[in-house]
């Protein structure tokens, strides 16, 4: 992995909880640095970003003390993804967070060649959400 994917990788994290980049945003400026991926692990509080070459970048998440609920909920885990896709105002990247970890969302994997995201909760019960056409 080179210093610009790292750097690619680095910023479209700060900017989603900053709000300065939305999800399509950062699905284009990753996969111009040549990502196919990345997942967001709730439970351990990182997200690692996955080159097809195998290599993949590591970075510590903001520090949030939300848990995440048992129950996989997946009304509330499609609601707050139809928040997000909505660009209604008032929605947050972190407010998004808290929202899946309250709904049982442990983690989520994106893949850029799938067009979809894979949203599982601690009973490893799964919702698939298709990238909106």
């Amino acid at each position: 992995m080179n210093e610009q994917q790292e750097s690619v990788a680095k910023q479209c994290l700060k900017s989603a909880y900053e709000g300065t980049m939305d999800f399509p945003d950062i699905v284009g400026a990753l996969i111009a640095a040549g990502f196919e991926g990345y997942s967001v692990d709730y439970q351990r509080g990182i997200a690692v970003y996955y080159l097809p070459s195998g290599e993949s970048l590591e970075l510590s998440l903001p520090q949030d003390d939300t848990g995440v609920a048992i129950n996989f909920d997946q009304p509330a885990i499609q609601a707050a993804i139809r928040e997000a896709q909505s660009g209604q105002s008032g929605y947050s990247y972190k407010g998004f967070c808290r929202n899946m970890k309250a709904a049982g969302c442990a983690n989520y994997i994106v893949s850029f060649p799938g067009r979809r995201v894979l949203y599982i909760g601690r009973t490893a019960e799964t919702h698939v959400e298709l990238f909106p056409s």
